[in-house]
């Protein structure tokens, strides 16, 4: 089991990022700023941190309380047909993503949106299917 000092730390570090950026984006003025988009993204990334580190408090909270559901969830997290279900649920969720993000990577280019955006998409397009021909070919080797 994970520290629980981290899901601490978690909290605090999301709450400070969504107090900070809900503050800066009340104070700068000019609409336009680039400042101002890096400011939501900050409010985004410290309401998931903050989720995430709250998450962990309270199941363990939950757990402690009741042993039983704790050695129950346990069995479960670790069973294998659950990591089968988990694997076989991502490995379709991955095929879907290769066809939607390539559909909305022609998608952007037919905008004439700026071609360093398209670009960007492109090399994270490249990457994932790199990535997964990577280790493809690994797991291949190791059988």
């Amino acid at each position: 089991m994970k520290k629980p000092i981290s899901s601490y730390f978690f909290a605090v570090i999301g709450v400070g990022l969504l107090a900070s950026g809900v503050y800066f984006i009340k104070t700068i003025e000019d609409p336009q700023s680039i400042l101002r988009a890096l400011l939501y993204i900050c409010v985004g990334l410290g309401c998931g941190i903050f989720g995430h580190g709250m998450g962990e408090i309270i199941v363990r909270i939950a757990m402690k309380n009741n042993p039983a559901v704790a050695k129950q969830l346990e069995i479960v997290q670790k069973d294998e047909r659950s990591l089968a279900n988990a694997n076989r649920a991502k490995a379709k969720a991955f095929d879907l993503m290769i066809f939607v993000f390539g559909a909305l990577n022609i998608t952007v280019a037919l905008m004439d949106i700026d071609l360093t955006v398209v670009l960007l998409l492109v090399f994270a397009y490249l990457f994932i299917v790199g990535y997964c021909t990577y280790y493809r070919i690994k797991y291949h080797k190791e059988m």
